[in-house]
């Protein structure tokens, strides 16, 4: 490196007053060998479900399908239960076809809202207790309940 006879050119720092070079040299990092591309997640449903746990499991990670209907797609598909990195590219297919048989995700979540949502305009118990935050399906509510209920409201003890 060539030695720097001007101020102009060197960096100066005033709090430890010593001279640093204005340009530094910079390492390029270049691939030696690039890896095979592993997919990490299977999407199904625009939903990434793990690749490493067995498919019976994964499928349960999607909204609306649970143990028994994972059970019934594999039935229905003809996949064996594997790992899911195990799958072959038909297999996914298969599985994924089926799954759009079913009302999950998005689609559910709405279903779910508009009934309730109409239970709530029609004005029956069950719609009022979803307005007032209280249990819907006949739990008492004099103990427990705090999921729905929140936290405990204290109120003062009756004076004599």
């Amino acid at each position: 490196m060539a030695m720097f006879s001007t101020m102009q050119s060197l960096n100066t720092r005033a709090s430890f007053g010593r001279a640093m070079p204005a340009v530094r040299p910079v390492q390029v990092a270049v691939p030696r060998s690039r890896m095979p591309l592993k997919v990490q997640n299977l999407r199904v449903n625009n939903v990434e479900i793990p690749n490493s746990k067995k498919v019976e499991i994964s499928l349960q990670y999607i909204y609306g399908i649970g143990s028994t209907t994972a059970k019934a797609i594999l039935r229905n598909t003809g996949v064996e239960n594997k790992r899911c990195y195990e799958l072959n590219e038909e297999e996914i297919n298969k599985i994924r076809e089926e799954v759009g048989n079913y009302t999950t995700e998005a689609d559910l979540r709405r279903v779910v809202s508009q009934n309730i949502k109409r239970l709530k305009d029609i004005g029956c118990y069950r719609g009022r207790r979803h307005i007032m935050g209280l249990p819907v399906r006949g739990q008492r509510t004099k103990t427990n309940a705090r999921t729905r209920k929140g936290k405990p409201k204290t109120v003062a003890g009756k004076k004599k």
